[in-house]
């Protein structure tokens, strides 16, 4: 296991070291894990610029929070009503829900839609709502565990003592369905901060750029610098200026560091999930 783990982190210390390497030192021996002249070259260039990738980071990190407890609060009040067996409607609801999983109205219906309808165009609704908010396949997995993993007479006593469908709901239901919502929610946290689509398509102000789409940016600006044979003399000196191998790395090791910190403080909702669900007598 220990083994394992090694190969596992290897490609990201290799990715870390090459944001810390001299370029020409890349160019000159390649890729090394110990790099023998350490420079923040890429760094200080992403931060210290005006490329306002700490307002990015804000933007994101404030879209992945919103957009994670919403979805996961509106996914589970639409999986909790398909998975009780007397909800009238029940199959056609899950018909369309699945429906949705296979056909779209398509690109331009949605860009229409969500600009001239909503006007949420330039708007950090424009990261939050798209795609992303709801999504079939989460509700179809919840509403499973719901219907699977929920003991009946549980629900069944709790309504002979009197309590309502939302006493249940929040009383019983969320408590012990906490490895389905620490798995949904880590899915949402990653669709959220590694979402670029919807910046691409509705976000045209610069200010309501997210992470992904700031480093995306760069990283165009990055390789026209580097294939571009017009140069002038003002271009090759910015070009020379400007630590493209070593940017590169930094631009993916800012992209995934936030997941690699924040990922074993999901674990424990793993963990935790396991010791609870049972019905004593």
């Amino acid at each position: 296991m220990i083994l394992l783990c090694v190969f596992c982190l290897i490609p990201f210390w290799l990715l870390f070291s090459a944001s810390l390497t001299d370029d020409m030192e890349i160019i000159r021996d390649g890729y090394t894990f110990l790099p023998k002249d350490i420079t923040f070259s890429a760094y200080s260039y992403l931060f210290n610029s005006s490329l306002g990738i700490m307002r990015a980071y804000g933007t994101t990190i404030l879209v992945t929070v919103i957009g994670t407890v919403a979805g996961l609060s509106l996914t589970a009040m639409l999986a909790y009503p398909l998975s009780r067996f007397e909800m009238p409607f029940k199959n056609a609801l899950a018909f369309f829900i699945f429906f949705t999983m296979l056909f779209n109205g398509g690109l331009v219906p949605s860009y229409l839609i969500y600009t001239n309808l909503f006007h949420i165009k330039n708007t950090l609704w424009a990261l939050i709502i798209p795609n992303l908010l709801m999504n079939g396949y989460f509700i179809i997995l919840m509403r499973t565990f719901f219907a699977t993993s929920i003991p009946r007479p549980l629900i069944e006593s709790a309504q002979i003592d009197g309590a309502k469908e939302w006493k249940i709901f929040w009383a019983i239901i969320i408590p012990l369905s906490t490895p389905v919502f620490g798995t949904i929610g880590l899915f949402y946290t990653l669709l959220y901060w590694n979402d670029w689509n919807n910046g691409l398509i509705y976000i045209t102000d610069s200010h309501y750029y997210s992470l992904q789409n700031l480093l995306n940016r760069i990283l165009q600006d990055i390789q026209f610098l580097q294939s571009s044979t017009q140069l002038n003399n003002k271009g090759d000196e910015l070009a020379s200026k400007v630590p493209l191998g070593s940017m590169r790395m930094a631009i993916a090791c800012i992209g995934v560091v936030p997941l690699l910190i924040a990922f074993p403080f999901f674990q424990r909702f793993f963990v935790k999930g396991l010791t609870i669900g049972s019905v004593k007598g």
